[in-house]
């Protein structure tokens, strides 16, 4: 039988990524509060929201396996927000001009019933281009990235930035690290593969 999967996030790229398993799956928006702590790593921060997104399930749901990730990007030891204007786009991918920008991003999977969690961390660094302040320019313009941290797409036209990107799964930096997520799963007794058709 199926497992109910559900999906802890109203992000439609998150969505899009899970619909490449070919099962059916639910999504909620959790809605946590997503301040860090104080001396928190920002491995320990997305680890930590991951798990309490698929957590917050438990007011939804009775049952099924709950998908939570959350994701920051790093630069020089600091967590990079989003932008939210046209000003702070500019001066981050400016200073990443040249620079590699590491992405981490936590997964979770929960069982309602078990309460068991696996929650893991997976990087994937991001190595920009040169990039002229004419570029940047043109690229916030067009893409307007201000509700991402970075200050890019990297599934729109921020691939354009990019000298070249460092990772196990190119999935992980939109948002779903789907690899890593097949082999949780699995941990779960659920076989992506095998439940096609089923």
């Amino acid at each position: 039988m199926k497992p109910t999967l559900i999906l802890a996030s109203s992000s439609p790229f998150r969505q899009q990524l899970l619909t490449k398993f070919n099962l059916p799956f639910q999504s909620f928006s959790p809605d946590i509060d997503e301040s860090p702590i104080a001396a928190e790593t920002p491995e320990q921060l997305v680890a930590r929201l991951s798990e309490q997104k698929a957590r917050v399930a438990k007011q939804h749901y009775s049952e099924g396996l709950v998908i939570g990730s959350d994701q920051v990007a790093v630069f020089n030891d600091t967590i990079l927000g989003k932008p939210h204007t046209k000003e702070n786009a500019i001066k981050q991918l400016s200073s990443f001009s040249g620079h590699t920008v590491t992405f981490l991003t936590g997964l979770s999977v929960f069982d309602i019933q078990s309460d068991k969690a696996i929650t893991t961390v997976v990087p994937f660094d991001v190595t920009f281009k040169a990039l002229t302040l004419e570029q940047i320019n043109a690229y916030c313009d067009a893409e307007e990235p201000y509700n991402c941290a970075g200050s890019f797409k990297s599934e729109g036209l921020g691939i354009c930035l990019f000298e070249k990107l460092s990772g196990d799964d190119p999935n992980t930096l939109i948002g779903l690290p789907l690899i890593t997520l097949t082999k949780v799963l699995a941990e779960f007794g659920v076989d992506v593969l095998t439940l096609q058709g089923a």
